[in-house]
Protein backbone atom coordinates (compact mmCIF):
# COMPACT_ATOMS: atom_id res chain seq x y z
CA UNK A 1 0.00 0.00 0.00
CA UNK A 2 2.74 2.40 0.68
CA UNK A 3 4.78 2.28 -2.94
CA UNK A 4 1.83 4.85 -3.70
CA UNK A 5 -0.40 6.73 -1.46
CA UNK A 6 -2.99 4.92 0.69
CA UNK A 7 -6.46 6.50 1.10
CA UNK A 8 -5.66 7.36 5.32
CA UNK A 9 -1.90 8.87 4.35
CA UNK A 10 -3.81 12.83 3.81
CA UNK A 11 -0.58 14.78 4.61
CA UNK A 12 -1.29 16.22 7.59
CA UNK A 13 -2.46 14.78 11.04
CA UNK A 14 -6.03 13.68 11.89
CA UNK A 15 -8.38 16.66 13.00
CA UNK A 16 -8.98 14.38 16.13
CA UNK A 17 -5.24 13.97 17.34
CA UNK A 18 -5.14 17.97 16.77
CA UNK A 19 -8.35 18.49 19.02
CA UNK A 20 -6.71 15.53 21.56
CA UNK A 21 -3.21 17.35 21.83
CA UNK A 22 -4.94 21.28 21.78
CA UNK A 23 -6.82 19.96 24.96
CA UNK A 24 -3.36 18.77 26.37
CA UNK A 25 -4.81 14.55 26.23
CA UNK A 26 -0.76 14.13 25.88
CA UNK A 27 2.09 14.34 27.47
CA UNK A 28 4.99 12.77 28.71
CA UNK A 29 6.60 9.66 26.23
CA UNK A 30 4.40 8.84 23.30
CA UNK A 31 3.66 5.99 21.66
CA UNK A 32 2.29 6.23 18.14
CA UNK A 33 1.54 2.41 17.05
CA UNK A 34 0.81 1.94 13.52
CA UNK A 35 1.83 5.49 12.60
CA UNK A 36 2.22 5.09 8.78
CA UNK A 37 3.84 7.66 7.37
CA UNK A 38 4.07 9.79 10.31
CA UNK A 39 1.84 12.78 10.04
CA UNK A 40 0.18 12.39 13.81
CA UNK A 41 3.66 11.46 15.14
CA UNK A 42 5.69 14.43 13.77
CA UNK A 43 2.98 16.97 15.02
CA UNK A 44 2.84 15.89 18.73
CA UNK A 45 6.78 15.92 18.39
CA UNK A 46 6.23 19.53 17.51
CA UNK A 47 4.68 20.12 20.26
CA UNK A 48 7.35 19.25 22.73
CA UNK A 49 6.29 15.76 23.00
CA UNK A 50 8.96 12.79 22.76
CA UNK A 51 7.30 10.42 20.40
CA UNK A 52 7.93 6.91 18.74
CA UNK A 53 5.98 6.00 15.81
CA UNK A 54 6.01 2.44 15.46
CA UNK A 55 4.60 0.54 11.94
CA UNK A 56 5.36 -2.75 10.71
CA UNK A 57 5.56 -1.32 6.81
CA UNK A 58 8.92 -0.66 6.29
CA UNK A 59 8.31 1.08 3.36
CA UNK A 60 5.90 3.55 5.79
CA UNK A 61 8.56 3.94 8.07
CA UNK A 62 10.96 5.38 5.26
CA UNK A 63 9.17 7.44 4.34
CA UNK A 64 7.73 8.93 7.91
CA UNK A 65 11.75 9.18 8.54
CA UNK A 66 12.14 11.68 4.96
CA UNK A 67 9.31 14.13 6.24
CA UNK A 68 11.23 14.26 9.53
CA UNK A 69 14.01 14.82 8.09
CA UNK A 70 12.79 17.26 6.13
CA UNK A 71 10.73 18.94 8.62
CA UNK A 72 13.58 19.00 10.97
CA UNK A 73 11.25 16.91 13.63
CA UNK A 74 12.58 15.17 16.64
CA UNK A 75 10.31 12.10 15.98
CA UNK A 76 11.80 9.29 15.73
CA UNK A 77 10.33 5.72 13.92
CA UNK A 78 11.07 2.32 13.49
CA UNK A 79 9.80 -0.93 12.66
CA UNK A 80 8.00 -2.70 14.84
CA UNK A 81 5.58 -5.61 15.40
CA UNK A 82 2.23 -3.70 17.16
CA UNK A 83 1.80 -8.06 18.53
CA UNK A 84 4.58 -8.03 19.80
CA UNK A 85 4.99 -4.29 21.85
CA UNK A 86 6.84 -5.66 24.71
CA UNK A 87 10.03 -5.92 22.11
CA UNK A 88 10.19 -2.20 22.25
CA UNK A 89 11.52 -2.44 25.39
CA UNK A 90 10.26 0.86 27.00
CA UNK A 91 7.36 2.57 28.43
CA UNK A 92 5.09 5.38 27.63
CA UNK A 93 2.78 7.32 29.11
CA UNK A 94 0.18 7.59 26.26
CA UNK A 95 -0.41 5.38 23.38
CA UNK A 96 -1.96 6.65 20.21
CA UNK A 97 -3.95 4.31 17.69
CA UNK A 98 -5.02 5.79 14.50
CA UNK A 99 -6.26 3.14 12.34
CA UNK A 100 -4.46 0.29 14.04
CA UNK A 101 -7.01 -1.47 15.90
CA UNK A 102 -9.80 -2.53 13.38
CA UNK A 103 -7.23 -4.33 11.37
CA UNK A 104 -7.01 -6.92 13.99
CA UNK A 105 -8.84 -10.07 13.78
CA UNK A 106 -10.07 -10.92 17.25
CA UNK A 107 -7.26 -12.95 18.03
CA UNK A 108 -4.44 -10.50 16.99
CA UNK A 109 -6.71 -7.62 19.19
CA UNK A 110 -6.48 -9.90 22.14
CA UNK A 111 -2.09 -10.05 21.69
CA UNK A 112 -2.52 -6.43 20.98
CA UNK A 113 -4.51 -5.46 24.19
CA UNK A 114 -1.68 -7.52 26.11
CA UNK A 115 0.81 -5.79 24.63
CA UNK A 116 -0.53 -2.20 25.64
CA UNK A 117 -0.73 -3.26 29.51
CA UNK A 118 2.77 -4.31 29.20
CA UNK A 119 3.76 -0.39 27.40
CA UNK A 120 1.57 1.71 28.50
CA UNK A 121 2.00 2.78 32.36
CA UNK A 122 -0.25 2.63 34.87
CA UNK A 123 -2.10 5.97 35.21
CA UNK A 124 -1.43 6.91 31.22
CA UNK A 125 -4.06 6.72 28.51
CA UNK A 126 -4.52 5.44 24.91
CA UNK A 127 -6.31 7.02 22.41
CA UNK A 128 -7.92 4.52 19.78
CA UNK A 129 -9.42 5.97 16.30
CA UNK A 130 -11.40 3.09 14.59
CA UNK A 131 -14.42 2.29 11.79
CA UNK A 132 -17.44 2.43 13.56
CA UNK A 133 -19.85 0.07 12.79
CA UNK A 134 -22.17 2.82 11.70
CA UNK A 135 -20.05 3.16 8.55
CA UNK A 136 -22.27 1.85 5.50
CA UNK A 137 -20.87 -0.36 2.84
CA UNK A 138 -18.11 -3.10 3.12
CA UNK A 139 -15.36 -1.85 1.84
CA UNK A 140 -12.25 -0.76 3.99
CA UNK A 141 -11.50 -2.16 7.09
CA UNK A 142 -13.58 -4.07 9.60
CA UNK A 143 -16.33 -1.92 11.37
CA UNK A 144 -15.61 -1.87 15.43
CA UNK A 145 -18.70 -1.56 17.50
CA UNK A 146 -18.74 0.09 21.11
CA UNK A 147 -19.24 -3.11 22.94
CA UNK A 148 -16.36 -4.61 20.84
CA UNK A 149 -13.98 -1.94 22.23
CA UNK A 150 -15.28 -2.02 25.94
CA UNK A 151 -15.10 -5.81 25.58
CA UNK A 152 -11.55 -5.64 24.57
CA UNK A 153 -10.22 -3.54 27.24
CA UNK A 154 -11.64 -5.19 30.31
CA UNK A 155 -8.52 -6.23 32.33
CA UNK A 156 -5.98 -3.71 33.22
CA UNK A 157 -7.94 -0.75 31.65
CA UNK A 158 -10.71 1.28 32.01
CA UNK A 159 -12.63 2.35 29.16
CA UNK A 160 -13.24 6.37 29.93
CA UNK A 161 -14.92 7.45 26.77
CA UNK A 162 -15.91 6.94 23.60
CA UNK A 163 -17.49 9.31 21.01
CA UNK A 164 -18.58 9.59 17.32
CA UNK A 165 -15.80 10.96 15.45
CA UNK A 166 -14.39 11.06 11.77
CA UNK A 167 -11.67 9.24 10.33
CA UNK A 168 -10.23 11.45 7.58
CA UNK A 169 -8.73 10.02 4.09
CA UNK A 170 -7.95 11.69 0.83
CA UNK A 171 -11.38 10.51 -0.43
CA UNK A 172 -13.35 11.59 2.37
CA UNK A 173 -14.15 10.70 5.69
CA UNK A 174 -15.94 7.67 7.48
CA UNK A 175 -17.43 7.21 10.70
CA UNK A 176 -15.11 6.25 13.61
CA UNK A 177 -15.03 6.17 17.53
CA UNK A 178 -12.37 8.32 19.35
CA UNK A 179 -12.21 5.92 22.55
CA UNK A 180 -10.18 7.10 25.14
CA UNK A 181 -8.67 4.51 27.36
CA UNK A 182 -6.98 4.52 30.82
CA UNK A 183 -4.57 2.02 32.33
CA UNK A 184 -5.15 0.83 35.78
CA UNK A 185 -3.29 2.05 38.17
CA UNK A 186 -1.80 5.27 39.49
CA UNK A 187 0.53 7.20 37.36
CA UNK A 188 4.12 6.02 37.92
Amino acid sequence: MYEGTPPWDIGRPQHAVVRLAEAGAFEGEVLDAGCGTGENSIYLASRGLVVLGVDGAWRAIEKAEAKANERRSKAVFAVGDALKLAALGRTFDRVLDCGLFHTFDDTERAAYVRGLSGILKPGGRLFLLCFSEHEPGDWGPRRVTQAELRAAFTRSFEVEAIAPEAFESHVGSARAWLATVARAGPPG
